[in-house]
């Protein structure tokens, strides 16, 4: 009643300022609502949706539990088990698998000789010909004890003379740790549970008892610390060498929950830092825990680093010196498809804003399809041919929404993203070598995060360091080709009988040497 009265008396120009201050009220919290309604869709999406970029077809969602059941497929072939040995028209329908690197174990199943008689004449029976099946057999861990026996030699003739007698000691190889039963096989093996295949140690201490075996994950911690920090960490050394000498690299970064760090509490997050090699030159992975994701962290790991770092639009790589940073398009590409998702469901196959930044970053990503076999100096030409007009096109069209949209909406996010990281976003049209995105780094940091789904954190800082040389490890010798089981055996074998200050008998332990024994391969 009494608005009722204010507004009566108010002049025609207070009304007209009144209902301009109540349009501006309604704008601002429309304009909260709708940011809160794309917030709600994305966590919605988020949770219950695929995670896929994919604009087409949705990926199902496997969980774990019933994996076997949402994977099983009733109507598809069985594969052909069959040695691939001369060119032959592919039956539709069916795929075979090359068995040519796996033993043969042959099962004859003959008559015996009584039944070799023919049911109709009486006549001896004689092998025309044979029917073959196969099916492939697993043979599961087995565990042995290797006992070396020390053979010392004595001369006969110096006891029996009173002479000075020399002992002789036959020579064998030092172990990966005195007075402990480990041998580079069970350590190796270990790992690669460990971290190869996301089987935590308290899940191996269960498989070793079935194997009878009281094997306590402790002792296998134990034993993992001693393998990495005093070992492979002199691997881990020289790869770090090699990375720095390298003028194209990739990084990227992830969270990682230590529970025992000096002066912090245990719920405070710490970070994994990945740094990795670009196309050229054997792959080097390597991994760098940190308790923080302060920018002093990359300028320590990458000091003498010098040429082009792909990154994404973390700020914590501004600061290093020599270094052209690489943007990621992948990141661009998500933000507008984010914005595309925070649309309500009528409206995102409409002819949007969203859609068109969308379809920009597609058209970049279609002409790299394109140029996948192209040497890097065709890469560059054809780049500076097609893709640097969409680039300006796109740049225009930015500026253009960048007036028109609010910049706290998903969509604005997307517009101010590209515009913030628009240096590093087409620095890539300055090197044929270089990457749209850098998705390599975030396959390569994607078997950590996996397998942090299985540990959840690490104890002490000593720990989170083993780990992370360890997976540096297996995740180069994966990328060269290595089957990280018996590499790392070898390594266990032959650095504990190496002098650590030997860089060149250390150059002939890395994962690219060709000095390497066969059965490191990975198809052995």
């Amino acid at each position: 009643m009494d608005t009722a009265k204010s507004i009566a008396t108010m002049t025609i120009e207070e009304l007209r300022e009144h209902c301009a201050q109540l349009e501006q009220q309604v704008a601002e919290l429309t304009a909260k609502l709708n940011w809160f309604m794309e917030q709600f869709r994305l966590s919605k999406k988020r949770q219950f949706g695929s995670s896929s970029e994919r604009t087409c077809a949705l990926e199902e969602q496997l969980l774990l539990f019933n994996e076997a059941e949402a994977e099983a497929r009733p109507e598809a072939v069985e594969p052909d088990l069959e040695t691939i040995t001369y060119q032959r028209r592919k039956t539709r329908g069916r795929r075979e698998m090359n068995l040519e690197e796996l033993p043969v174990e042959v099962v004859e199943h003959r008559l015996p000789e009584e039944e070799r008689v023919c049911p109709c004449c009486g006549g001896p029976l004689h092998e025309m010909s044979t029917e073959v099946r196969q099916e492939l057999k697993i043979i599961p861990a087995q565990v042995k004890v290797v006992k070396h026996v020390r053979y010392v030699y004595s001369c006969r003739r110096c006891e029996k003379e009173e002479i000075t007698t020399p002992v002789i000691t036959a020579p064998m190889p030092a172990p990966v740790l005195p007075g402990s039963p480990v041998s580079p096989s069970l350590l190796s093996y270990i790992m690669t549970q460990k971290y190869g295949a996301g089987l935590p140690l308290y899940r191996q201490e269960q498989q070793f008892k079935s194997l009878g075996i009281d094997l306590s994950r402790q002792t296998m911690a134990n034993w993992v610390l001693h393998g990495a920090n005093t070992y492979l960490t002199l691997i881990y050394d020289r790869l770090h060498e090699h990375l720095l000498k390298r003028d194209i690299l990739h990084a990227d970064e992830t969270t990682l929950q230590v529970l025992h760090e000096p002066g912090r509490e245990a719920t405070t997050k710490s970070f994994l830092w990945l740094y990795r090699t670009g196309r050229d030159g054997p792959p080097i992975i390597l991994y760098d825990y940190q308790t923080t994701r302060a920018g002093k962290h990359p300028r320590r790991f990458l000091k003498g680093f010098k040429g082009y770092l792909h990154v994404d639009g973390y700020a914590g790589y501004h600061e290093l010196v020599d270094v052209t940073l690489v943007g990621c398009w992948a990141h661009a590409r998500r933000k507008f498809d984010e914005a595309l998702k925070a649309l309500p469901q009528d409206k995102r196959n409409k002819a949007v804003a969203a859609r068109e930044g969308l379809k920009f970053c597609n058209r970049l990503f279609a002409i790299e399809s394109e140029l996948k076999d192209k040497t890097p100096e065709e890469r560059y030409q054809i780049r500076q041919e097609r893709s640097k007009p969409e680039l300006d096109e796109f740049l225009a069209w930015l500026k253009k929404q960048k007036a028109q949209v609010l910049p706290k909406s998903a969509f604005g996010q997307a517009v101010y993203y590209c515009l913030s990281q628009w240096e590093k976003l087409v620095a890539f049209l300055q090197d044929g070598r270089l990457e749209l995105d850098n998705n390599r780094s975030e396959r390569s940091i994607k078997p950590f995060v996996i397998g942090r789904k299985n540990w959840l954190f690490a104890n002490t800082p000593r720990g989170a360091k083993a780990s992370a040389i360890v997976y540096s490890i297996i995740e180069t010798a994966k990328e060269n080709g290595l089957n990280p089981f018996y590499y790392l055996a070898y390594l266990f074998e032959r650095l504990p009988n190496l002098d650590p200050q030997d860089e060149e008998a250390l150059e002939q332990l890395l994962p690219w040497s060709e000095t390497l024994p066969p059965i490191c391969r990975m198809n052995n």
